[in-house]
C-alpha cells in the first residue's frame, strides 16, 4: 500500500528535513575533526618516541626505514608509514615539544597543513600562529602556503593607525591585527609607474584576490562609491564593510609617498559614511589610506589629533621586470605559433 505523503504539511516536512541534515553534516564535520585529531596526536607520539630512542639509544636514520617496513607489515590497511612520512613524524615532534600545544592548534588541522609548517617555517610561534590562523579562516593547503610566502606574520599589525585612542579597547585591537603593512599586490599585473585608477580598476578585476589579500571578513561593497553632501557629490575609492568588526572600512588608494593632507580627506569620508550608511548597531567606520610608501614619523604626526579611526599602510606592486616577464597565455600563444610555422617548413621540405 503506497504511503499517504499528504498526512505530512509540506512546509513543515521540508524545514525536518532541513534541520536534520544540518545536524547530521555538523555530526560528520565533528567526527572528521575528532579522526584527524587523535591521528596527528599519533603521529606526534610516533615521533616522540623515535626521537626519544635516537637520544636515549644511539639509533641512526636507518632505523627508519627498517621500521616504516615493520609497521606496514603489522598495519597493511593503514597509510602514513613510510619512511617519508616517519621523518616527518620525527621533526614534528621536535617542532612542538609541548603536547598540550599540539593538542591545541597542530592537531586542529590537516597533517598535510603540519607538514607545511614544518617545511616552510624555523620557529614555533610562527607555525602556531600559521597553524592557529589557518582553523579560523578555514584556508586551505594552497592559500596557507600562499600567505606563508607573502609573509603574512610579519606583516600583520604593522600600520600606522589612531586606533588606541579613537576606538573601545576590544575594537582597536582586533582592527590593528587585521590591518597589514604592507598589501601584497602581486596578482595585478602592473607596476609602480600605475595610476590611482588604474590600480583601483585592476584590483576591482580581481576582487577575489583583493578580498584574500585584506583577510577574512571583508565583504566589498563598492568602489568609487558615492556620497552626497550639502549637495556635492563625493566619490570614495572602495568601500567595504566588515563582519567581524561590525563596521564599514574606507580604502583610500594612492600610489604615491604618504602626505600628510591625505588623512584629512579620509577624515571627511569615515564622518561622512558614519552620518549617512552607519546603522546604530554598527561599530564607527574605519578608514585605509593605503599609499605606495610612507615616513613612519610623518604619519604618526598627521594621525595625532585626528578623532576618527584611520590607519595609514602602504602596497607592493609587482617590480617592472616582473610585470614585463610574458604571462602563460602569452608564452602558450607564442609556442603554437612556433609549432605552426615548424609544420609550415616540415610541409614545404615534404614537397
Amino acid at each position: 500500500m503506497p504511503q499517504d505523503y499528504s498526512l505530512f504539511p509540506a512546509d513543515n516536512y521540508d524545514v525536518f528535513l532541513k534541520d536534520l541534515k544540518t545536524h547530521i553534516r555538523r555530526a560528520q564535520v565533528k567526527a572528521a575533526l575528532a579522526v584527524n585529531k587523535e591521528l596527528i596526536l599519533l603521529y606526534w607520539q610516533i615521533g616522540r618516541e623515535i626521537l626519544v630512542r635516537q637520544q636515549q639509544e644511539g639509533w641512526g636514520a636507518k632505523v627508519i626505514d627498517r621500521l616504516a617496513k615493520d609497521l606496514k607489515r603489522e598495519f597493511p590497511e593503514m597509510k602514513g608509514f613510510s619512511p617519508r612520512n616517519l621523518k616527518y613524524m620525527r621533526a614534528f615532534a621536535e617542532a612542538y615539544p609541548d603536547q598540550e600545544i599540539v593538542q591545541r592548534c597542530a592537531a586542529q588541522i590537516p597533517w598535510r597543513h603540519n607538514q607545511v609548517l614544518i617545511d616552510k617555517l624555523n620557529t614555533q610561534p610562527e607555525r602556531v600562529w600559521y597553524a592557529q590562523q589557518s582553523l579560523d579562516n578555514g584556508w586551505s593547503r594552497d592559500i596557507l602556503v600562499m600567505q606563508i610566502e607573502s609573509n603574512l606574520f610579519q606583516r600583520q599589525g604593522g600600520a600606522v593607525t589612531n586606533f588606541e585612542r579613537t576606538l573601545p579597547p576590544e575594537q582597536s585591537d582586533l582592527a590593528q591585527q587585521l590591518i597589514k603593512d604592507p598589501y601584497n599586490f602581486d596578482f595585478l599585473s602592473l607596476t609602480s609607474a600605475t595610476q590611482e585608477r588604474d590600480l583601483e580598476k585592476a584590483l576591482v578585476e580581481r576582487i577575489r584576490d583583493f578580498l584574500l589579500e585584506l583577510g577574512v571578513g571583508f565583504a566589498f561593497v563598492g568602489s568609487q562609491y558615492r556620497l552626497e553632501v550639502s549637495g556635492n557629490e563625493y566619490f570614495m575609492d572602495m568601500l567595504f564593510y566588515h563582519l567581524k568588526l561590525r563596521c564599514y572600512v574606507v580604502i583610500d588608494l594612492k600610489v604615491t609617498e604618504f602626505r600628510p593632507e591625505y588623512t584629512g580627506k579620509m577624515n571627511f569620508y569615515v564622518a561622512a559614511v558614519d552620518d549617512l550608511l552607519r546603522h546604530p548597531d554598527d561599530q564607527p567606520t574605519i578608514g585605509i589610506v593605503l599609499c605606495k610608501s610612507k615616513d613612519k614619523t610623518i604619519a604618526e604626526y598627521a594621525l595625532r589629533n585626528v578623532n576618527t579611526p584611520i590607519a595609514v599602510t602602504t602596497h607592493s606592486l609587482p617590480d617592472q621586470l616582473k610585470a614585463n616577464l610574458p604571462t602563460i597565455e602569452q608564452l602558450e600563444t607564442e609556442l603554437n605559433a612556433v609549432v605552426s610555422e615548424l609544420s609550415e617548413g616540415n610541409e614545404a621540405v615534404k614537397e
